[in-house]
């Protein structure tokens, strides 16, 4: 019996169905259109750019130029790469342009379909992104693509590592930049670290698509990108937290060794709180106030270090260095540290040299890089299993794309065995079968350690892996396979490209091989570099090419007799997506190919979803071994368990992103600020504002309202004074004044520190104190967002026990947050005039130095931090500042590297550059 809704969608279609449909009136304008711009010339053809962007400028709304756009670009795909757009392809190209998801099945061109609403997007001058998933990706396509935005008169970019400031300047400043994920997000970071806006190298955020959306935007969305680096030498702090420890009782804490914690108990935190006040470490009057998050933090990890570790178990002393031994090992992990400051406990605890904990710099989420996006768009094969948190998080709607030939891939139902070794056997056997009938085989394994298991099991079985370069050409018959674990991307982009000869084995985890098509008999275009990559063009590359294209056409003819590609999936993985992709890889372009899962009740998923009841029953029915049970109920069970599993990550996600939306309120406050500042001629303002607020909390500290004279905290006024604005005046005899208030009192202080700063600025020169002022408020600024960051990591470490006194975690963090980012600007503002009326100037200016850094991104699929082979990436990090800290020599221009407009000259005129060396430059 079919329902209300069923009905209506057998009547009106679903929503998708809809939307499409109403796509397809500008299909067939653009298509009307297609005669009349084929007859163009070239160089009429590129006008049109000139001519569009002519209507933009005069006020033409931008999806008014959608169809003839489209046309323009159709035809130059033609012209240049001699492919044109399928109808479908337009429909994708309007999807993206609308900023929705384009759910377009593999093989179907989304690279393509990309060029559509990049080049109508790129009219408006103010940059489009492409983003990736690696640098190869990046590489080819804007090599590929741009030749259609070059023949059209667009300027294409491309940031991979390495590169510098410069060349990553001119990359963001073309029309179309494309980039992985990981370098935008970094270069946002590193542009937020800048001394002088002319330094920045991104431009703004106007128009991303995303290519492989769910890959970047959910699995990789699950960790931030960090840029850290290490403390200022703080031994004497750890060394402090660790005195604190020997004297406590067994009454004072409590150690759980199962879940690896020790706390203090409520009478441990009394007494510790009366010591950490003695020894003057507290703020405020209670260990718990927000203030103190971080000495609490380092407090328990000095307790954790003496209650929890023990030397010779967790840990031994080596060359006066604390190295880990693995607890599963029993191995020594030099170089490998805890985090946290956990390390530096330990260091502490056996006292040994201490070594610098790192810092976090900067991070962001990419959920919170991405909606910086006045408008972003994404494209894949699979998205509509996460469409609701792409809707919920990133306001994205999936439009599933129709293919342009109907799916002829036959998807068969799960092989459940009831051990892992049986499984493995009939992989083995089914193998063996497509091997010996020419039928390419593509096997999908969940990590790289499965693949490698079923590698050693396939060798041990008379197979040999095959090498890199080895071209497999499908006849030879011999029983070779192809390991893929996403490690090199270039290589492996060409392995999976020849995926589909005849009797090619290739074994892949699901993070390899994306953006690369599997085409059946090879891919003729990356055979054709491979092999003639060194030959010249004549009439022998000619001939060689096409002897390569008429053999690909005969291993395509017996690919295809053989049934296609078959895809086999050694279990499923938590997300139906990742399965889907997996599929996907077959059926391209109505192509015929096979699919099929085969499982264990080992499995994770069968074994957490209750295969303890299931192997029963399967025993009890009589299955045996090597025998496996096929049923559509066991797909569906499965699929709901993996909605569970998706929907529990979901949860976790949009959980992590509720706490990082309060810190990322509270960045975009601060990088707006710091490029206001840098912008601004002049700080002078706002630095007198500053001065002004901290004698005002000054005096409204010891001088408080309608409070008798005599109970003036006039001693501790003179002393912060003393302290915050360098400067000895006579409180107490003004305090005995007659009728004295306290306006009258901070009016007098406000007035000599006024006095002050204006003759230290007539001695150093207008220009000089103006650069001063401005270095120092961004230095200062900057190291108190760092060490704010700490404090919001330690606070989320522990705000979750809140949630035992009935409070909401949330909201508690948020209330914290917001009291720390007030003491964070309040600290600015005394710091910032504390060093300004201290201030002492040399002839020659240092440049703002950056502390070392490192960038961190793991990769939650694998847990390995993507930038951990760090050369490249400390390069990387590091270009932005190879000028700085470097000796000048005034006499000679060529030490000074770039110099700011508005910097004092090097030569030491007291001149701004623009108005001395700089104004010849």
């Amino acid at each position: 019996m079919v329902g209300l809704g069923g009905l209506a969608r057998m009547i009106f279609g679903t929503a998708n169905d809809r939307r499409i449909k109403g796509y397809r009136p500008r299909v067939q304008a653009i298509s009307a259109l297609e005669a009349e711009v084929q007859k163009l010339s070239d160089e009429a053809l590129k006008a049109k750019t000139i001519e569009f962007r002519e209507k933009l400028a005069s006020g033409t709304k931008l999806d008014d130029l959608l169809v003839p756009a489209f046309a323009v670009v159709r035809e130059a795909a033609r012209r240049v790469l001699g492919q044109r757009h399928y109808d479908v392809q337009l429909i994708g190209g309007m999807v993206l342009n609308d900023g929705d998801i384009a759910e377009m099945k593999t093989g179907e061109g989304k690279t393509q379909v990309a060029t559509l609403a990049v080049y109508l997007n790129a009219l408006s001058g103010q940059g489009v992104h492409v983003v990736t998933v690696n640098d190869y990706l990046a590489k080819r396509d804007s090599e590929w693509m741009g030749r259609i935005y070059g023949f059209l008169g667009l300027t294409t970019g491309v940031i991979v590592h390495g590169l510098t400031d410069d060349q990553r300047r001119d990359a963001y400043n073309c029309d179309i930049t494309y980039a992985t994920n990981n370098e935008l997000g970094f270069d946002y970071l590193r542009d937020n670290m800048k001394y002088e806006k002319s330094q920045m190298v991104q431009r703004g955020h106007h128009y991303a698509i995303v290519d492989e959306v769910d890959s970047i935007l959910v699995d990789e969305a699950r960790t931030p990108l960090i840029i850290s680096g290490p403390l200022e030498d703080r031994s004497e702090f750890y060394n402090t937290m660790d005195t604190f420890i020997p004297g406590i009782v067994t009454e004072d804490y409590e150690v759980d060794e199962k879940q690896r914690t020790a706390i203090f108990s409520e009478i441990g935190t009394e007494r510790m709180e009366q010591k950490l006040k003695a020894a003057g470490l507290l703020k405020g009057g209670s260990l718990y106030d927000v203030e103190n998050v971080s000495v609490v933090h380092h407090l328990n990890q000095a307790l954790r270090a003496h209650k929890l570790f023990q030397r010779d178990r967790d840990y031994i002393v080596k060359d006066d260095e604390v190295v880990i031994i693995d607890e599963f090992t029993g191995r020594m992990m030099p170089g490998r540290r805890y985090s946290d400051g956990l390390h530096q406990a330990l260091e502490a605890k056996e006292h040994v040299r201490i070594q610098p904990e790192n810092q976090t710099l900067a991070s962001i989420t990419f959920q919170n890089y991405f909606r910086m996006y006045d408008k972003l768009a994404g494209m894949t094969g699979t998205a509509s299993t996460e469409a609701d948190e792409f809707a919920d998080i990133y306001n994205l709607e999936v439009v599933e794309i129709p293919t342009h030939r109907p799916v002829s891939r036959i998807d068969d139902h799960d092989e459940v065995y009831r051990t892992v070794d049986e499984k493995y056997k009939a992989i083995i056997d089914t193998i063996r079968e497509c091997k010996a009938k020419g039928q390419p085989i593509l096997v999908g394994t969940t990590s790289i350690e499965k693949s490698e298991t079923l590698a050693r099991m396939l060798s041990e079985q008379g197979f040999a892996q095959r090498e890199f370069d080895v071209l497999f050409d499908g006849d030879d018959g011999k029983l070779v396979f192809q390991v893929l674990n996403a490690r090199y991307h270039e290589q492996e982009a060409y392995i999976i490209s020849q995926a589909g000869v005849p009797g090619a084995v290739t074994i892949a985890t699901n993070m390899a091989g994306r953006g690369t098509d599997i085409q059946l008999g090879g891919n003729v275009d990356m055979r054709i570099a491979h092999e003639l990559g060194d030959v010249p063009p004549g009439p022998e590359r000619d001939a060689r090419e096409q002897k390569i294209r008429a053999d690909v056409a005969r291993l395509k003819d017996k690919a295809l007799a053989a049934g296609g590609l078959f895809v086999l999936g050694t279990e499923r993985h938590e997300s139906r997506r990742i399965d889907n992709q997996l599929r996907g890889r077959s059926g391209r372009q109505g192509d015929p190919g096979h699919s099929r899962f085969y499982l264990s009740l080992q499995d994770d998923l069968m074994r957490i979803f209750g295969s303890d009841r299931m192997d029963g029953m399967l025993q009890k029915l009589g299955l045996k071994d090597g025998e496996a049970i096929i049923h559509p109920w066991i797909n569906k069970a499965l699929e709901k368990a993996q909605q569970k599993v998706e929907a529990r990550n979901f949860d976790i996600r949009k959980n992590l992103l509720k706490f990082d939306n309060v810190m990322n309120d509270q960045r975009k406050v601060i990088f707006e600020q710091r490029i206001e500042l840098m912008t601004e001629e002049s700080v002078a303002e706002t630095v007198a504002d500053m001065r002004h607020e901290v004698i005002g909390d000054l005096v409204t500290k010891h001088i408080p309202e309608n409070v008798y004279a005599e109970q003036w905290d006039v001693t501790g006024l003179k002393a912060e004074i003393v302290q915050y604005l360098a400067m000895d005046l006579p409180v107490e005899a003004w305090a005995k004044e007659e009728g004295i208030a306290d306006q009258e009192i901070e009016e007098r202080i406000k007035k000599l520190s006024d006095e002050n700063f204006a003759a230290r600025e007539a001695r150093f020169g207008s220009d000089t104190m103006r650069y001063i002022e401005k270095a120092v408020l961004l230095q200062t600024l900057d190291n108190l967002w760092r060490e704010h960051l700490a404090h919001l990591d330690h606070l989320r470490s522990v705000i979750g026990f809140r949630g035992y006194a009935q409070r909401d975690p949330l909201n508690e963090y948020k209330t914290e947050a917001f009291a720390l980012f007030e003491a964070l600007l309040s600290d600015l503002r005394r710091q910032v005039t504390g060093n300004l009326m201290r201030v002492e100037v040399r002839q020659q200016q240092p440049e703002p130095e950056m502390p070392p850094m490192q960038a961190h991104h793991v990769n939650p699929l694998t847990g390995q931090d993507e930038m951990a082979d760090g050369a490249a990436a400390a390069a990387l990090l590091q270009a932005a500042f190879a000028n700085e800290g470097q000796a000048r020599d005034p006499n000679d221009p060529s030490t000074w590297g770039t110099v700011s407009r508005n910097e004092p000259c090097p030569c030491g005129s007291g001149k701004k550059y623009k108005h001395c060396h700089g104004q010849f430059a």
